[in-house]
């Protein structure tokens, strides 16, 4: 049996928004994707694809590129990088003002991963 893994930064960003946006228990009821760019296109630098909420109040932003989807968190950075790590997500702090914490979603696989590293930085 061959397994396809989805390695396609356009749809691991849908799956991720499905995942975030379509939860209404836990501490992720109060996610929602916004602002999204239905007609995004990846690119090397990542293109901004949609936004991440928590109660109405921004929480991080997604961009597409070739082969995965980069979260930019910049409420609960330390929060983030420590769950996101903890789950074998790759992360990296940025010293840009205000500095952000990067988490990279690298397959179809990892949007579950990063799903609940959210919701850890939610319920914080």
């Amino acid at each position: 049996m061959v397994e396809d893994r989805i390695t396609d930064g356009r749809r691991i960003a849908e799956l991720l928004a499905s995942e975030l946006d379509g939860r209404e228990d836990g501490p992720l009821e109060t996610v929602a994707v916004v602002d999204a760019d239905r007609g995004v296109e990846p690119s090397t630098d990542g293109e901004r694809a949609y936004d991440i909420v928590a109660a109405d109040e921004p929480l991080a932003r997604a961009f597409v590129h070739p082969d995965r989807v980069r979260l930019e968190f910049e409420r609960g950075r330390e929060l983030a990088a420590e769950a996101a790590g903890d789950r074998g997500l790759r992360v990296r702090p940025t010293a840009t003002a205000p500095p952000k914490t990067l988490v990279f979603v690298e397959s179809g696989a990892a949007v579950k991963r990063a799903s609940d590293a959210v919701a850890a930085v939610v319920e914080n």
